[in-house]
């Protein structure tokens, strides 16, 4: 990568996932890892990675999933240089790629109703929300710009296929807005707390939901990420770790 920025590198899933990032800036941390715990992806499906930064996400599910095809998008060009180049540190190349894109962009290259996935951590922030960081890298990451919650979802509604799924991660106290765009759109929606500890509220939440299918949402036992004394729970370290799946129902 080219340019002044200072890049470090960070390892996800007990190592498994060599990851390069941006010092100054956002920073990929356990939410991408829990979204791509969470897709139900076969060796040889398509899974579409909307705002995939430096491919935390797309890279973890490729290491647990061998053999599926992600293609990541985000709008920021040096992020999707940055995950073309962790693609290749991690040698999932010929399986997974970036390109640069505005999800607004009806003419932005994605092939419509073709992927059998689709996962998203989109900006946990509106546009009104307080004040932007100095970087804009992490103010991109962090905080709406023009494409609010529900452009985020019915550019995943545009590319996945009928029965395919559509799974966000968010903060829970936007569950409303969420299932608000999923309405009339997604089916057979699943609601999976993220329980930062036992007898805690969920600061976050994963929802997922298929396309073409009217069944009843459900809401999940959900995961306990932390034990009394602060550490990963044991289920949330095999996750985390151990790379194992995350059933959501």
């Amino acid at each position: 990568m080219t340019g002044s920025e200072a890049i470090g590198e960070d390892a996800l899933l007990g190592g498994r996932v060599r990851l390069l990032q941006m010092k100054d800036g956002y920073r990929a941390a356990i939410d991408p890892v829990l979204l791509a715990a969470a897709i139900p992806a076969k060796s040889g499906e398509r899974v579409l990675d909307l705002g995939a930064g430096v491919g935390a996400a797309s890279l973890c599910l490729a290491a647990r999933v061998p053999g599926v095809k992600v293609m990541g998008l985000d709008i920021q060009p040096a992020l999707v240089q940055l995950a073309t180049e962790n693609a290749v540190l991690n040698k999932c190349d010929e399986d997974v790629a970036f390109v640069t894109g505005d999800l607004l962009d009806c003419t932005n290259g994605l092939p419509e109703g073709t992927f059998d996935h689709v996962m998203a951590n989109p900006p946990y922030l509106d546009s009104d929300s307080g004040n932007r960081p100095p970087n804009a890298a992490k103010a991109i990451a962090n905080i709406e710009g023009e494409a609010d919650l529900v452009d985020w979802v019915q550019a995943a509604v545009r590319a996945v296929r009928r029965k395919g799924s559509v799974t966000f991660i968010h903060r829970g106290d936007r569950i409303d807005e969420l299932l608000a765009a999923f309405h009339g759109k997604l089916g057979e929606i699943v609601i999976f707390p993220l329980w930062p500890g036992q007898g805690k509220a969920a600061k976050r939440v994963i929802l997922t939901a298929r396309k073409g299918v009217a069944s009843p949402a459900r809401i999940s036992a959900g995961l306990v990420l932390h034990e009394e004394q602060g550490k990963f729970s044991k289920a949330a370290n095999a996750i985390l770790k151990d790379s194992a799946p995350l059933f959501l129902t």
